[in-house]
Formats: structure tokens, C-alpha cells, sequence
């Protein structure tokens, strides 16, 4: 039999067991083009909780009694496609199932190398592709240069600060634990790492760790941690803004200062963006993400869940703090 998790009800506030629901279902059969694929690897990742509101957003939200779905690692079991075969590992946006079938749109074959292969949902995927973008299109990084990564520990975060040393720039962390802050510099090598929870003067923490003020600021949370940061930004400084993972459970929208002032005496850009926005640019991006990680110059962190039925859990875990960088479901 096939287990399916949907969406059983839509959250209020942060995500609780109870809004997801596991099916039970036949396994399905392969049809002419299609490929029968098993699912051995799933991303969970934090865009994915504002699908689960029923609101206009750039993406059309999840259904109700229909399953999630994320980038996913699965093999091939059977095909009756011209351009897959039985054994090819296959990544694609699929849904939370053991079982699916697949007409191979979207899907794409990636390398069966077991070192290397987790590393396409996260340094040589979206997460990767994430924060190369917006960081070298919008933060343009120079060498000298202050970057300031929020959610730092995180999969994305934790990338931006590795690119951000190659490219030259001073690299200031914020994490949520000690073990995070401790992760940044010996493993991912930030100059500095903030503990915001422990901190008692965030601002002053920031102007100790930014003695030049901060040129770069890689937005990943929002709330009053950006705040703090955006109080230290320099003239011209860039902010690419990529997430807001503080605020996403908010029922209703928090009030905070007003940045207008701030960008305009500072003469700073803001800018949010998705991945999607630079399409046309992921080739060069994956080349150069590759070329670095088998250079030794980028390394990754995974927090690595086994089991199906726990996709709930490890996606909630998000909220909490439970991963250091890429969370992902091994089935």
C-alpha cells in the first residue's frame, strides 16, 4: 500500500501534528510515458507554510484533503517513458507520497552519487541556487565589504556567509543556539556568530561585530532581528530579502518601525525576491556552486529525519529551531 500525507486543516499560527493527515492508498501503476517513481529523499522547507493559507500569493496555496508537495529525490521502479529508465534517480516537485506516477515533466536526472546526492535539494538546489542569486545579483558583494546573514544556521543562510567570505566580504552570523553560533565559525567559517536569543543588546552586539557598519544585509526572518541590523546599515547599502520565517505563523501582521526613513537616509535598496527571478541564471549559478563545493571552498550542513511519517514533524521542527542548515526526510 502507498501512504500519502495532505493537508488535513489549515493552521492557526505555527503548525501542529494535527493539520496533516496520512492516507492510505493503492500503489499506482505506470501508463504509457509515465514512470512509477518511490520516494527516497524530501525537502522541507519554510515557503511551504504559506501554501497552507487559503490567501493570494505567488504560488496557488495547497488544498485541503489533497497532499503537499516539495522538491523530492525519488527513484525510478518502473518506466514506460522514453527518456527515463528503471534505477535513474530523478528530482522534481512531487508530492508526499511513497508512490506516484509522473508523465517526467519537471522531473530531472541528477548523478546517483551517494556523497553528493542529498546536496540537490539543498547546495546544488533551490537552497543553493537561493542564495548564490540573491546574493551576488542583489547584494553585489564587495571585497571589504560587512555582510550580515539572519537565520544564519539555516540552509540557505549558511550558504550566503560561505559565499560571501570567497567574495571577499567580513561575514556576520545570527543564530537562534549556542551549537549554531559554534557551527558558523568552525564549520562554515563567519568571521563572527550572534546568539540574538542570549544577547541582551542586540544593536550594540551588531556595532561590536560591524566596526565598519553593515553594507549587506541577507534578510532570511524579518521581525525585530532586522530591525536591530537595518539600524547599522551603511550608505548604499543592499538588502536582499528573502524570507521572513519570524513572522510566518503571525495571525495577524506585527507592527515595527518604519524602514522608509532609514532607506532614504541611507540611500539603501530593499529588495525582495524568489528564486524563480532569476531563471535565466541558474546554469552559471549551479556551474559555479559545483565548481566550489568540489574545490573545497563551500561545504553544507544536514539535519537528516528518517522516516515517511515524519515529514510532519521535521517540517514543524523549522519553526522551532530543530535544523542546522538543510532539513530533509530520508524515506
Amino acid at each position: 500500500m502507498n501512504k500519502v500525507i495532505v493537508l488535513y486543516r489549515r493552521p492557526a499560527g505555527k503548525p501542529v501534528p494535527g493539520d496533516f493527515k496520512t492516507n492510505i492508498e493503492e500503489i499506482p501503476i505506470a501508463d504509457n510515458g509515465e514512470v512509477l517513481l518511490k520516494t527516497r529523499y524530501v525537502s522541507v522547507d519554510p515557503y511551504l507554510r504559506g501554501r497552507m493559507n487559503d490567501t493570494d500569493s505567488y504560488v496557488a496555496p495547497f488544498e485541503l484533503d489533497k497532499p503537499l508537495q516539495s522538491g523530492i529525490i525519488a527513484e525510478v521502479i518502473d518506466s514506460k517513458h522514453t527518456q527515463f529508465k528503471i534505477g535513474d534517480m530523478v528530482l522534481g516537485n512531487l508530492s508526499w507520497k511513497e508512490y506516484q506516477v509522473s508523465d517526467g515533466v519537471g522531473l530531472r536526472i541528477i548523478p546517483p552519487d551517494p556523497e553528493y546526492i542529498t546536496a540537490y535539494l539543498g547546495v546544488l538546489g533551490m537552497t543553493g541556487l537561493t542564495a548564490y542569486t540573491g546574493l551576488t545579483r542583489i547584494g553585489k558583494p564587495k571585497t571589504g565589504e560587512t555582510l550580515v546573514v539572519s537565520g544564519a544556521a539555516g540552509a540557505v543562510g549558511s550558504i550566503v556567509g560561505q559565499i560571501g567570505k570567497i567574495l571577499g566580504c567580513r561575514v556576520v552570523g545570527l543564530a537562534g543556539s549556542e551549537e549554531k553560533v559554534e557551527l558558523l565559525t568552525s564549520r562554515f567559517h563567519f568571521d563572527v556568530a550572534i546568539n540574538y536569543k542570549t544577547e541582551p543588546d542586540l544593536s550594540a552586539a551588531l556595532k561590536t561585530a560591524c566596526p565598519n557598519g553593515v553594507d549587506i544585509y541577507f534578510d532570511n526572518v524579518g521581525g525585530s532581528i532586522s530591525d536591530a541590523v537595518l539600524n547599522q546599515i551603511n550608505k548604499y547599502a543592499r538588502v536582499p530579502v528573502c524570507g521572513a520565517i519570524s513572522l510566518y505563523n503571525d495571525a495577524a501582521p506585527a507592527m515595527g518601525p518604519y524602514i522608509q526613513p532609514v532607506l532614504v537616509k541611507k540611500s539603501a535598496l530593499m529588495h525582495g525576491f524568489l528564486v524563480s527571478d532569476f531563471a535565466d541564471q541558474f546554469n552559471e549559478a549551479t556551474v559555479q556552486l559545483t565548481a566550489w563545493l568540489k574545490a573545497g571552498k563551500l561545504t553544507y550542513h544536514e539535519t537528516i529525519v528518517e522516516g515517511f511519517d515524519h515529514i510532519p514533524n521535521a517540517f514543524i521542527g523549522l519553526f522551532e529551531g530543530r535544523n542546522e542548515g538543510k532539513m530533509i526526510v530520508k524515506i
